[in-house]
């Protein structure tokens, strides 16, 4: 399964190419002229930022959002020239740093705009994106007079009102009286901007939810970050009706590192908290919860050789021990997250478990955690900042 070695007998395998698929596929139920920008903020929701990036990019994604300024920065000293937007607020004394690479921003309230004036010393413009708060209760403008209190400070020299944008928060569900409440109010928003004289801005709104559940009112851009990844948010009842076929990008591997054979009435792991009811063969694999795979996963079950492998015991920082369907060798695969034999673990199933979702799964997904990359099948390197190569040089 692997096909170039890493540091540990835990790795991830990241696909690059699907996301690609995945871009076709919510493309193509966008109106035509849309742009696509690809979230990759939390390290590319843990397949890396910098590689998903570039296999966005190279699929036909318009621009790029990230959580903070630091990964935006992390984007362009790769070399990644596409337009970068933060979501959250920066701080106001990053905002020259934002000006001179090239880096868009979020302004929710008039009083960082006055903070963050006197930092801005380039020659280059601030590009801002003005956020609405249409009914999400985060981050954002409410009311007009809000507004009315940042105009005069978006008109000063070197600022660019490049967009207006907002978010759902209720996209997801089959009801839609929620969504065109913040839809509508977002349109009334919107209107406040125009009639202060700027033009030429981006609106959007439409989340990977609102992408999937109402592509015909997507405005100018969509901002798509889970459903990039193969992570459908929609409920069922909005999956039947609008039908996507996402494939995941990631899977999660393990090797067992020992193996051993027990009696009935011995115990397990911290607290005894797994005892033998009949004698049996017992693995320990090679992850715990320092590497992203939770306690809460403690009763759940793995893939070995395609069956059903449950933990036994507690996950431990960084191994647990799984109860095997007979002996296995030292060094077969186990399989966390993905396919096996016919089998398989999604990232639903998982979240599940924790109550839940497949964004927090992937995300706590650790450093430790060496990524191998694919692009159609074929090795495209591997990201492994706790290699031996990495912490001696």
């Amino acid at each position: 399964m692997r096909t170039k070695p890493c540091h540990r007998h835990t790795w991830a395998e990241v696909h690059l190419d699907r996301i690609g698929h995945n871009i076709r596929e919510i493309r193509r139920r966008l109106p035509s002229g849309v742009k696509f920008m690809a979230a990759v903020k939390a390290d590319g929701y843990g397949h890396g930022a910098v590689q998903s990036a570039n296999a966005a990019l190279k699929a036909g994604a318009d621009a790029l959002a990230v959580g903070m300024i630091s990964e935006a920065l992390q984007l362009r000293q790769s070399g990644i020239r596409a337009p970068i937007l933060v979501l959250s607020p920066a701080l106001p004394s990053e905002v020259d740093l934002a000006a001179k690479h090239d880096i868009a921003l979020t302004v929710s309230e008039a009083a960082w705009l006055k903070e963050a004036r006197p930092f801005h010393q380039s020659r280059k413009p601030l590009r801002l994106h003005i956020k609405m708060d249409s009914g999400m209760g985060r981050i954002g403008i409410r009311d007009r007079s809000e507004w009315e209190a940042m105009v005069p400070l978006l008109r000063s020299d070197g600022i660019m009102v490049e967009g207006v944008y907002t978010h759902f928060a209720t996209a997801n569900q089959a009801d839609s009286a929620y969504y065109f409440e913040q839809f509508d109010r977002f349109t009334e928003m919107r209107s406040w901007v125009a009639e202060s004289g700027f033009t030429g801005f981006i609106a959007h709104c439409s989340n990977s939810a609102a992408a999937l559940h109402y592509p015909e009112l997507s405005l100018d851009m969509v901002r798509v970050g889970a459903a990039l990844y193969g992570i459908n948010p929609c409920e069922e009842e909005v999956r039947r009706r609008r039908p996507v076929d996402l494939q995941p990008v990631l899977s999660l591997h393990s090797e067992i590192i020992q193996v051993k054979f027990v009696k009935q009435g011995e115990s397990i792991g911290y607290d005894r908290s797994y005892v033998a009811t009949q004698d049996e063969w017992l693995g320990t694999v090679a992850i715990g919860y320092a590497d992203g795979y939770c306690k809460g996963y403690q009763g759940y079950h793995m893939l070995v050789d395609g069956q059903a492998a449950p933990i036994a015991g507690n996950v431990c920082m960084d191994l647990l021990m799984i109860r095997l369907p007979g002996h296995y060798p030292v060094g077969t695969v186990v399989t966390l997250i993905g396919r096996q034999n016919g089998r398989e673990i999604t990232m639903e199933d998982l979240a599940a478990r924790i109550g839940s979702i497949p964004q927090q799964v992937l995300t706590m997904l650790s450093s430790r955690v060496p990524r191998i990359y694919y692009n159609k099948g074929i090795y495209a390197g591997t990201a492994d900042s706790h290699s031996l190569s990495a912490v001696t040089s």
